[in-house]
């Protein structure tokens, strides 16, 4: 059966204490319940300044188990009756749960229906709509660049040390000799293969570190900067975009929050600026060669003599562990530390907790108005579903940083 064509404008809006009575009467007559899924065919803002504008505020039972903050399963309900019972809107963290309450003669085939008279009905709200709209607090979410950057490094390092690796089991084990039995060649074979996936992991994380330290400043600038440079776009690109060692000295004078100047003469500092160079040196190509030597030989014609000799380990796996700087990886990532916290030590200590929250972070928001940041929902995403015929609700969690 189709929707009447009269539905949506013949709903009425009855009071959360008849809804109550009738959901406790509801319980012993066990009524039928059907469940229709509103994505964005109707956006939620639209939904909610309309029913808003056309019933006020929302009278749904929900609404009184809902805590006074964002992390909620059902964000807000409108429960409307009309001559098959009640039909109840509900504002969820991925859709808009519809449940037809009663002996209805429709179902998801009247879905579009539905969608088309709502869409419809907005044009004789529409001013109503435009001031619930103005009432609205609008805020825009952000990816935190640096928590992103800092969750890949973690999880390249936890990789590493998956491998397991030991230098001196390779310096000792494996002798020339000792790879004419077989097993012993697999091993050797295996642990080189450890070793190379410990390269790449290595190459990735140092390319990475310097990001990170730079994603960190940045990050204090997006947070910290001054209301009248993050209110003027230029001002605020060409902050953005000056060297990153001008951007380290002046966070002081561009940001608030600063008990001191940064001192780029500081050891903390002094330490990334090499970093930098390692870094650019490693993904150019910027390698000179004699950096890079390992052995030393001489010949008599076509004879090799040997200054010193080398085993097997030191003249191939220990090599590309130097070149590539594995033994250095760890020393690296202390750099990229206490640079962080060298910076964030020049802060009042109100500031320094604010930072260290807003890094943990993964989603950050800015309030379009009055350009507050904030942090709008738990770092547990919730989903939730009901059962038509059960009317439980079934959750499913997701954690943004597992």
């Amino acid at each position: 059966m189709s929707l009447p064509h009269d539905f949506v404008s013949s709903l009425i809006c009855p009071s959360t204490r008849e809804l109550i009575e009738f959901m406790l009467a509801r319980t012993k007559t066990a009524q039928p319940a059907k469940s229709i899924s509103i994505v964005n065919e109707l956006r939620p803002v639209d939904l909610y300044c309309y029913f808003s504008a056309r019933f006020g505020s929302a009278n749904g039972t929900q609404n009184l188990l809902r805590n006074n903050h964002s992390d909620n399963l059902i964000h807000w309900d409108w429960t409307l009756s009309c001559q098959y019972g009640h039909i109840a809107f509900w504002g969820g963290n991925f859709r808009t749960d519809v449940w037809l309450l009663g002996d209805f003669p429709f179902n998801e085939s009247a879905k579009d229906d539905l969608i088309a008279q709502i869409r419809a009905d907005f044009a004789n709200h529409g001013k109503a709509m435009s001031e619930v709209r103005k009432q609205l607090e609008h805020w825009t979410e952000y990816v935190n660049p640096y928590w992103r950057l800092k969750r890949a490094i973690d999880q390249l390092l936890k990789d590493v040390n998956t491998l397991d690796l030991n230098p001196a089991q390779g310096e000792c084990i494996h002798s020339p000799l000792s790879l004419t039995l077989a097993s012993n060649s697999q091993n050797w074979n295996a642990l080189t293969a450890n070793y190379n996936k410990a390269f790449g992991l290595c190459f990735g994380v140092r390319s990475m570190l310097p990001v990170l330290a730079e994603a960190f400043v940045n990050l204090l600038i997006f947070i910290l900067v001054r209301t009248d440079i993050r209110k003027d776009q230029r001002l605020y690109d060409n902050v953005i975009r000056q060297p990153i060692d001008v951007r380290i000295k002046s966070l002081h004078i561009n940001c608030v929050g600063f008990e001191r100047p940064v001192d780029y003469a500081h050891d903390a500092c002094r330490r990334y600026k090499s970093l930098i160079n390692e870094r650019n040196d490693l993904l150019h190509g910027n390698v000179s060669p004699e950096k890079q030597s390992f052995n030393d030989v001489y010949f008599s014609g076509n004879v090799p003599v040997f200054k010193e000799y080398r085993s097997l380990w030191q003249r191939t796996v220990a090599v590309d562990s130097e070149t590539v700087g594995l033994p250095r990886l760890n020393d690296e990532v202390a750099t990229v530390e206490a640079f962080t916290a060298y910076l964030l030590s020049c802060l009042s200590p109100k500031n320094q907790d604010m930072v260290r929250t807003v890094i943990a972070t993964r989603d950050l928001a800015r309030n379009h108005e009055d350009g507050r940041l904030g942090i709008l929902f738990s770092k547990y995403l919730i989903d939730s579903a009901t059962s038509s015929d059960e009317y439980d609700q079934n959750n499913t969690i997701h954690e943004e940083n597992t």
